[in-house]
């Protein structure tokens, strides 16, 4: 062995969006945080209303919060996650005979046609750069007359928060580095893309856009987080769409 080869190299930079070296540390921080735990979920929650007997598909389930929640609402819930980590925790959460499966929304879900009354996607479409095989897959899953209700971060949010400022109107990746989940930072990549973007892919998959809301947090956070409350409030960080697959021919609008 040489010299050269002696030396100690670099270590390999992390894998962006890799949530199985992170899991437990995200877990834990989302069953509580005000963006996730008194935010972004009580919103989803709030449009899907009333689930009681429902099919429903959680795409990019995580460890299962969301999941849980819809199944204490009577709703039957199935779950997927490109993350085996993160299933597992799901698995411990939901129980051993929970319906999860790993599973990339980047290709063909292992689903039949119309299998689902709603599909919900807490969070995950700005993970993706190009929409339309993963909206399509998930029109298909879904029976007519079904919906899918998903979050998203906000395009002007990202937008504004970028410097230099990208075009609004391109569809942009980009980067962070979470410091908040370990002692080392967790890189992360997302795609933005405009609003304009964004609704044309689901017409084009489709659907029919229904809802766009962009939520405020739960009351309940004021006396936990006062000061990011107040901050949240009276900001944008997430969008919400609810989205219906038109009625079969000859059945009711």
């Amino acid at each position: 062995m040489t010299a050269t080869d002696n030396r100690a190299q670099p270590a390999p930079e992390a894998r962006a969006n890799d949530y199985d070296s992170f899991a437990e540390a995200y877990s834990t921080d989302n069953e509580t945080s005000l963006l996730n735990a008194y935010y972004e979920r009580p919103a989803m929650l709030s449009l899907a209303g009333d689930v009681a007997g429902r099919r429903i598909l959680d795409a990019g389930c995580g460890s299962g919060p969301l999941s849980a929640a819809l199944r204490d609402r009577g709703a039957r819930v199935t779950g997927l996650d490109s993350s085996a980590g993160m299933l597992e925790l799901a698995r411990r959460r939901l129980g051993a005979d929970a319906d999860l499966h790993v599973a990339d929304l980047g290709e063909p879900l292992p689903f039949a046609d119309g299998a689902f009354d709603d599909v919900v996607a807490s969070l995950v479409l700005h993970y993706l750069e190009d929409w339309g095989p993963t909206l399509a897959e998930l029109r298909r899953v879904l029976r007519p007359g079904g919906r899918l209700i998903a979050s998203i971060h906000h395009p002007f949010m990202d937008y504004a928060t970028r410097d230099p400022r990208p075009d609004y109107h391109a569809t942009t990746p980009y980067t962070q580095d979470w410091t908040h989940l370990s002692e080392q930072p967790v890189r992360m990549s997302f795609w933005r893309r405009p609003l304009h973007a964004m609704t044309d892919a689901f017409t084009a998959a489709g659907f029919r856009l229904t809802v766009i809301s962009e939520p405020r947090p739960d009351p309940a956070a004021r006396e936990l987080y006062p000061d990011d409350f107040q901050d949240l409030s009276t900001k944008i960080c997430f969008m919400l769409f609810v989205l219906e697959v038109p009625p079969a021919p000859g059945s009711p609008a």
